[in-house]
């Protein structure tokens, strides 16, 4: 049996969801791994872990230290702070689809509450499926769009960077040799603001991007299997009505 279309989302047209889908198997469909007993939030765990690992590498050559030193803007500690705390979500909503599909094999949870509404009369399937979608992908739309800020904080901070170069340029009357150490440095400085935010930006978007393309590969795989389960229920009872009401949670 053929699985039922999943609606678009738009959310998967921004910048972060473009460079993300770009690397192979971003995009693939939920793996095997991932579809065992909270697969999908010990996948995040393990890429926390490797993430948590370079963190700890980068504090003991001082590279930490450096960064915030450089960039006396703070955007590049808050682009850090923004994906940390976006990591922190994802896993608790890698934690939370992964209760889901263990509900469904036990018939409780969203795949109950689609399946008990089906059976309904006077109920719109195309209403069910859009109230599922929005269970399952609703959440991930803000996170997508902060991942997309992680980028443009990044690109703010190149033109603030370029910006004090331009200044520095703007102030040289002429080449003094006794000055151009001075001048170097708060020329450097400029460069080094706009560079340092660009990758971290960069980096923070394509990093936050890619927990949050699998967990929505892995919610399209738990919607695809409510509806093809479904899809099954009402062709076993052909004699029941296929629609009814969405219940309503306590």
């Amino acid at each position: 049996m053929n699985r039922p279309p999943l609606p678009d989302r738009s959310h998967l047209r921004m910048w972060g969801a473009l460079l993300v889908r770009r690397i192979p198997g971003a995009g693939a469909a939920a793996t095997p791994i991932e579809q065992t007993p909270q697969g999908l939030f010990l996948l995040w765990l393990g890429w926390m872990g490797l993430l948590v690992f370079g963190a700890v590498l980068m504090w003991q050559h001082g590279i930490w230290h450096r960064l915030v030193q450089a960039d006396p803007t703070g955007l590049t500690l808050a682009i850090v702070l923004l994906f940390v705390l976006c990591s922190l979500w994802a896993g608790h909503r890698s934690w939370l689809l992964g209760q889901q599909w263990q509900a469904l094999h036990s018939r409780t949870g969203w795949a109950a509450d689609y399946l008990q509404a089906r059976h309904h009369p006077d109920t719109d399937n195309a209403v069910l499926l859009q109230v599922l979608s929005d269970r399952a992908h609703g959440p991930h739309e803000m996170a997508w769009w902060f991942n997309g800020i992680q980028l443009k904080l990044g690109l703010l901070g190149k033109v603030i960077g370029f910006s004090i170069l331009a200044l520095e340029l703007g102030r040289m009357d002429g080449f003094d040799p006794q000055q151009s150490a001075q001048m170097l440095k708060s020329l450097t400085g400029g460069l080094g603001i706009a560079l340092l935010t660009t990758i971290t930006g960069l980096s923070g978007n394509i990093l936050l991007g890619l927990q949050l393309m699998r967990i929505d590969r892995f919610a399209d795989t738990l919607v695809a299997e409510i509806l093809q389960r479904g899809e099954a229920a009402a062709s076993r009872t052909p004699t029941e009505s296929t629609h009814g009401h969405w219940p309503q949670h306590a």
